[in-house]
């Protein structure tokens, strides 16, 4: 998730239970021209342990370079983005333009094994398009040269994020009985009762959750609460959500100077104020602001109006 998953993010996932997480996708070619945000995106912090570093890119010496550079920044494991469907990256024959090329996809992970001391996972989806699902396939080989676990998309690259994801493929790539590294299924868990629906449908061997976790980082630890007790865990309250939207705010700011981190935080709002009833006001004035001291005062004024109104509060 560019853009999203970067270290302020992170800090309120790991707070609300995320057992591991990884860094926001880095391009193996900037890594290896010394590109600043590229280089930055490498930030970890020990409080976040366990944690991977995923990088993406089309180009065997670059991905191997880029390994190596991943290495001496000691991440717990380093992850391969062979799922990103987005056209800036897809044109560039990285992300999920590899699963058009197979044979490609192991030349380019073999040249990752080798450059590093980490373990090696991998990202993908189904396949390019419904006519080529060929995730049995690169399980098998992507397993065959030492990856160490494998999270799968339940979509094509061609479906994007539309409909609904498969996970049928992710079940039988768990059931093979050559396969013995972890599977990890992802695409569409939003819910405690889905993710525990789809583990147990599925056998995999763990979630991961992505775009539900936006402005919403609690639901790392509904899900491992209702997994434990079968309990639906009571929602965050209005003083919680703010608190979180302050932390993200500040830790922000704190990382990428006050105007970056603030600017990139206006498209986190929505979700940490969503459900909120004539909220649209509050939103617009927390976008159009530039003031980090006037952000502060407005969530002040959300925290009081929703805290002692009637306003309901829609999950």
């Amino acid at each position: 998730m560019e853009d999203v998953s970067d270290p302020p993010f992170r800090a309120v996932c790991k707070e609300n239970g995320a057992d591991l997480m990884y860094t926001e996708f880095i391009s193996s070619e900037g890594l290896i021209r010394d590109a600043i945000k590229s280089r930055q995106k490498l930030d970890i912090f020990d409080y976040e342990k366990p944690i991977g570093i995923q990088i993406f890119g089309g180009d065997e010496d670059a991905m191997a370079m880029s390994a190596k550079i991943v290495d001496a920044t000691n991440p717990d494991l380093l992850d391969i983005n062979f799922g990103c469907p987005v056209k800036k990256v897809v044109c560039k024959g990285a992300g999920a333009a590899v699963l058009k090329d197979i044979d490609l996809m192991v030349r380019l992970t073999s040249a990752c094994i080798r450059s590093t001391k980490l373990p090696v996972t991998v990202k993908t989806r189904l396949g390019w398009d419904e006519r080529t699902k060929n995730i049995e396939e690169v399980a098998e080989r992507l397993q065959d040269i030492g990856v160490q676990a494998l999270t799968v998309h339940g979509r094509t690259r061609m479906q994007l994020y539309k409909g609904e994801a498969d996970w049928t493929l992710i079940a039988k790539i768990k059931n093979n009985p050559r396969i013995h590294i972890p599977i990890f299924g992802n695409g569409d868990i939003d819910t405690p009762e889905k993710a525990l629906e789809y583990k147990n449908r599925y056998g995999v061997d763990g979630i991961m959750i992505g775009r539900a976790a936006i402005g919403y980082p609690w639901i790392f630890r509904e899900i491992k609460h209702y997994m434990a007790t079968g309990e639906i865990l009571a929602p965050p309250t209005i003083a919680e959500r703010l608190q979180a939207c302050r932390k993200h705010l500040y830790g922000s700011v704190s990382w990428k100077g006050e105007k970056l981190g603030m600017l990139e935080m206006r498209r986190h709002y929505a979700s940490y104020l969503k459900g909120l009833s004539h909220v649209k006001e509050y939103r617009t004035r927390l976008v159009m602001t530039e003031n980090i001291n006037e952000i502060g005062d407005i969530l002040a004024e959300v925290e009081e109006h929703y805290s002692m109104s009637n306003d309901a509060v829609l999950i």
